[in-house]
């Protein structure tokens, strides 16, 4: 029990600490982690996250990968850039931020092994693939057994997918790595990286490239969490679909300065903030109805804040236009705050990580 406790109290800590972030380097060997880990499967990157000294150290990688046919030559110009990739069935699949560019190159979008925050039913070599990516972060732990908290969706409520295939599948690959993996909502994963001074105690929503996320949570304990499958790749698929151009282009018109409170400049520009409000409204209605249809939310004694995170809440001016929102609609829980995490492209990766140090043993 003294162990158990300690274990929390690291956690706790833990979820103090600063994150020290940067992307994976192309031709970087993948790390051997020594210690408990914490993953976040997005739909767009994947984040490992370690406890090292005073800071959280998390390194990314997209997940996204290109197709090109096999040749001798290609491969020898590919192995002496340090692009990263495997072949297979005279294909060589280029992954990670390797893949964008050669998208980028030939004007068109790069594949996903993830659909929606789930694994992709349209892509054979799907999980091939993601297990491909995340070994060009994580190899096999020094110890044998090692705690790896890795981030899975709530169930989606507007779909009939199930979030178990998924959870499975990455469980067993996991396993095979050498890890003791254990699953955590990302909702929640929000929770436990941003709300520490609540006592854990509020809503924490991830809004990510596939899904939003929403746990409810009440001194930790995670009491309601559910899924939309809409996030950035909806905002970037309609407004692509709307102005006649891919949807990773206006992806990247998106993340080089997108300000809400500015008024368009474009028809791009004002397809992403048709969209933003879309998505936004969709996400406080679907809370507002999953809240008002639950018979599990405790009697809480004052307001509680909304914890947001994730890629899609880092358009200039988000904030402001997610308070608007929440003034019109009817929420049985009064809200102190909206607060957006201090670092929104690693927070689940590092409430996964405070999990595990807490399920540490």
């Amino acid at each position: 029990m003294t162990n158990q406790m300690g274990n929390v109290d690291t956690a706790v800590k833990a979820s103090h600490k600063t994150v020290i972030s940067r992307e994976k380097e192309i031709g970087e060997e993948a790390e051997r982690p020594s210690g408990p880990v914490g993953l976040d499967i997005g739909t767009s990157h994947i984040v490992m996250a370690q406890n090292k000294g005073k800071n959280i150290h998390t390194v990314k990688q997209l997940n996204a990968f290109f197709t090109i046919p096999y040749s001798k030559f290609t491969k020898k110009i590919l192995v002496e850039n340090d692009v990263t990739f495997f072949e297979k069935n005279d294909q060589f699949y280029i992954l990670g931020y390797s893949a964008e560019n050669f998208a980028n190159m030939f004007s068109t979008n790069t594949r996903r092994t993830m659909e929606k925050g789930l694994l992709s039913a349209r892509e054979d070599e799907g999980i091939t693939v993601l297990q491909a990516i995340i070994n060009t972060l994580i190899n096999k732990p020094k110890n044998e057994g090692e705690v790896i908290c890795f981030s899975i969706p709530g169930q989606p409520i507007d779909s009939p997918n199930s979030t178990i295939y998924h959870e499975s599948v990455i469980k067993m690959f996991l396993s095979s790595l050498g890890f003791r993996p254990i699953s955590v909502n990302e909702g929640l994963a929000t929770v436990m990286s941003e709300l520490a001074e609540d006592n854990f105690t509020g809503i924490g929503i991830s809004m990510g490239g596939g899904m939003c996320n929403v746990c409810l949570s009440y001194l930790s304990v995670p009491v309601i969490t559910y899924s939309i499958q809409k996030g950035g790749d909806y905002v970037d698929y309609m407004v692509g679909a709307s102005v006649g151009e891919p949807a990773t282009k206006i992806k990247t018109i998106k993340e080089s300065g997108l300000n809400l409170n500015r008024s368009p400049k474009n028809r791009v520009e004002t397809g992403l903030h048709i969209y933003y409000d879309d998505l936004i409204n969709s996400l406080l209605h679907s809370l507002q109805d999953v809240l008002h249809s639950s018979d599990k939310i405790p009697k809480i004694a004052k307001p509680i804040p909304i914890a947001l995170a994730g890629g899609t809440v880092l358009a200039g001016g988000f904030r402001e236009h997610f308070e608007k929102a929440l003034n019109d609609v009817n929420l049985p829980i009064e809200i102190s705050e909206v607060r957006i995490a201090e670092d929104t492209l690693n927070t689940t990766a590092k409430g996964a990580m405070v999990m595990a140090l807490s399920e540490d043993i």
